[in-house]
């Protein structure tokens, strides 16, 4: 049986490091692995996704709408943007960072302040202030790994070598925070 995890975020969160550390981690637990990204002027705070689908056989690595498993939402907005990709019975964890996109910047749109309630409402949603955990840990940037490390808690493979993953994926300098992150995320959930 394949699962599908949709990651999604703002240029700049990370969305696409997690996504390679998850799919590197379920490919050394045996998995077959298809990932798909997707850069909309992430260079300039835009929108990111990222698919990752594993199982015994994966044929492509696109999630159709209502089919995933877990959405991981790195900012509100975009949590809301990739409910209708949440199967019934799926679920969500979504950091509850505000990043305003460009229509309420300029006055032209305003964001919700229902966006935790609409997701509740439709989906099992599980909400983490992972930009102040990361934070608390010196560096706000590995809110991504906080995320993830929820994400693998949550997804029950915490028996795979995470530590040594993520030290294969991120620069030496800073291998131990991002490790200490991930520890940190799997105690939220």
């Amino acid at each position: 049986m394949t699962k599908s995890i949709l990651l999604v975020g703002v240029g700049g969160q990370g969305t696409i490091l997690a996504s390679k550390i998850l799919s590197q981690g379920l490919l050394e637990a045996g998995f077959d692995v298809k990932m798909s990204e997707i850069h909309g002027m992430s260079q300039r705070g835009g929108a990111v996704s990222t698919h990752v689908r594993y199982g015994d056989k994966v044929y492509s690595p696109v999630i159709e709408r209502a089919s995933a498993d877990i959405l991981v939402s790195f900012e509100q907005m975009e949590a809301l943007r990739w409910l209708e990709y949440v199967k019934l019975g799926g679920k969500a964890i979504v950091n509850n960072l505000v990043i305003n996109p460009m229509p309420v910047l300029i006055g032209a749109a305003q964001y919700s302040d229902k966006i935790l309630d609409e997701m509740a409402a439709k989906v099992e949603t599980t909400v983490l202030d992972a930009h102040s955990e990361a934070a608390k840990l010196g560096n706000p940037r590995v809110l991504n790994i906080v995320l993830l490390g929820a994400t693998i808690k949550l997804m029950g493979l915490t028996d795979i070598n995470w530590a040594k993953i993520i030290s294969d994926n991120v620069k030496s300098a800073f291998v131990e925070i991002n490790q200490k992150a991930f520890e940190c995320g799997m105690s939220l959930v």
